[in-house]
Formats: structure tokens, sequence, C-alpha cells
């Protein structure tokens, strides 16, 4: 009897084996939809649609951008927690959307580990601390020393509150203990001229948006939040290697679909997007950005989502940064 339910187990296995593998064949026959829990032209809906037109290429089937912005991001995010999980719809997921908010929020529309199944993180973008020209200082030691001597009369601008930028600055003052004030603007731009005017002392920002004026001496980069320096500012150190071991802050993007979805179909969008990451022009095009791919296994951004939420959480706690 042992032998004959091992024989009906092994059958079963290799019968939803086949079954898996000729789903993965098979998908998609129709259009795919990735939300963006951005407006059209943000940075997250162009990315969306350079990738989407690789995945298309590899696909057989148009794969679609969908911008859907609105409340954080958490409007786009529930819109595919709730969705039909059979990968046709699907979420280019954001720090806002899976890190920042759960931060923030109280209460969310969706559960940003248990409404989605991850498929693979896909590029993130360094930030960078910029001063204005008129401070005396030209490095992140003398930018604390400064503050320091001068506690609450430097302010620090960001593109709102609970912004990426915010807890950028936060986690500066929280590793430092210098005294600084937040100053929120509606939006990165608004934030950036406000440090050019000299309106606000410095700002953290994407190193995209501020290189051309780092280049062009308007701003003084004190150092960024990667791991690693930037492709766009090679002679910029980290802050890590500027005095702040682990000061790490980045903007990143990833893929998810609802949670259910198939394991053969996220299999294969996994496979499909690292092969369209990994092409000469989709990688120069990311460098361009200031940004790096970072792709990998389901597993892997399923941990690096769980683990950005128990640190970014920790940084707002800490400051005590709720949404408004």
């Amino acid at each position: 009897m042992k032998t004959r339910t091992t024989g009906f187990i092994c059958i079963a296995a290799l019968a939803g084996s086949s079954a898996d593998s000729a789903l993965a064949q098979s998908y998609p026959t129709r259009a795919v939809r990735i939300v963006v829990a951005q407006a059209a032209g943000a940075q997250s809906d162009l990315f969306t649609r350079l990738l989407g037109q690789k995945l298309g290429e590899s696909l057989g089937q148009s794969v679609i951008s969908d911008p859907r912005p609105g409340a954080g991001g958490a409007i786009g995010a529930e819109m595919v927690a709730r969705a039909a999980p059979d990968g046709y719809t699907l979420l280019m997921a954001t720090n806002s959307t899976h890190s920042s908010n759960p931060a923030l929020y109280a209460k969310l529309p969706y559960d940003p580990v248990k409404d989605f199944a991850p498929i693979t993180l896909t590029v993130g973008t360094p930030y960078v601390m910029t001063v204005h020209p008129s401070l005396p200082v030209t490095t992140l030691k003398q930018f604390i020393a400064f503050a320091k001597a001068k506690p609450g009369q430097l302010n620090y601008a960001s593109a709102g509150n609970g912004s990426t930028h915010h807890l950028c600055g936060e986690l500066l003052k929280s590793m430092t203990g210098i005294n600084i004030v937040h100053v929120p603007y509606k939006g990165g731009p608004p934030s950036t001229m406000a440090v050019l005017g000299g309106e606000a002392s410095m700002h953290f920002s994407s190193v995209s948006a501020l290189h051309p004026h780092i280049k062009n001496g308007k701003l003084k980069a004190q150092g960024v939040t990667a791991a690693k320096r930037s492709s766009l500012l090679p002679d910029v150190p980290t802050l890590s290697e500027a005095g702040l071991p682990g000061f790490e802050m980045l903007s990143w993007f990833g893929l998810l679909a609802p949670a259910a979805t198939p394991q053969a179909i996220i299999s294969r969008l996994n496979a499909e997007t690292i092969k369209a990451l990994s092409t000469s022009d989709m990688k120069s095009t990311v460098a361009a950005q200031g940004s790096e791919v970072m792709s990998g296994s389901p597993e892997q951004f399923a941990d690096y989502i769980k683990t950005e939420i128990a640190r970014i959480g920790k940084i707002a706690k800490t400051a005590g940064i709720k949404a408004e």
C-alpha cells in the first residue's frame, strides 16, 4: 500500500510540474498591465514604459504602463492587491508604496507583504546630500561640526512630510546628533529651488536631479546615500565613506503581482525581467539616470521589502513622522 501511495504522489507531482510548465509557456495570451502608483511622466512611469517594451518583445504580448497616482501610491497598490492573480495586472512597487507608507500610515488599504507576490527588484537610485555654496563647508565632517555649532539655526528642505528626502534628513540627525529644522515643500523641484535660492541650508534629492547643479557649482555635494559611489558623481564619496558608516537610502522600483499568482507565472516574469534588465541598452539607460540594476530572485525581493519596512519604520518612529 505504501508503494502504491508513493506512486500516486509521484504521479501527482509530475502532473503538477507539467501543468506549471505548460502555464509558463502559454502565458501571456493577452496584454499585461503594469500599474504605476505615480503620475504619468514620473520616473517610475518612464522606467516602466521602457521595461514594458523589452518585456513585450520577449513575451510576445503588449506590456503597458498604467499610471494610477494618488494617496501616496496607495491607490495603485490597492488596485493590484485586489486584482485577479493571473499575471495580467502587476505593480511597479516603489520605496513609497512598500517601505515608507507602512511606516507613516496607521492603516493602509493593502498589506505590503501579504497582498503581493514579489517578482524582482529592478533598479535603485541613490540620493545625494547637498548644501548651499554659502555654507563654509566642503566635507560632511565640516558640515556636522558647523551644524553642531549652530543648533536649530540651519534648516533642510524636503519634498514633503514623510518623503524619502525627509527620512534622509531625520536619519542624518539621528546618526550625528545635529539639530537642523525640517522645512517641507510640495515636491522635489520646489525643495531644490529653495536650496538653490538660499531659503534652505541643505537637502537630499536624487543624483539624477542634482548632478547638473553640483557640476556647475550651484550646490556643494557632501555625500551619496548608496553603498557605492554614483557613476554620475564619481568624485563624490558615499556618506559611509565620508564618516557615517551604514547610512543608506535608495529610491527603488520592483515588480509585484497579486498574492496567489501561480508560481510558474512568477518564475517566467522573473526570468524575463532579469533578461530585459541585463541588455546593454537597458543598462546604459539606467546608468544615465544615475540608477543601478538590482534584480534578483523573488525570495530576495521579499526579504528586501520586509527589511526596508522595519528599517524605515524605525527611522519614522524615532523622528515621530506620521502622514498628514
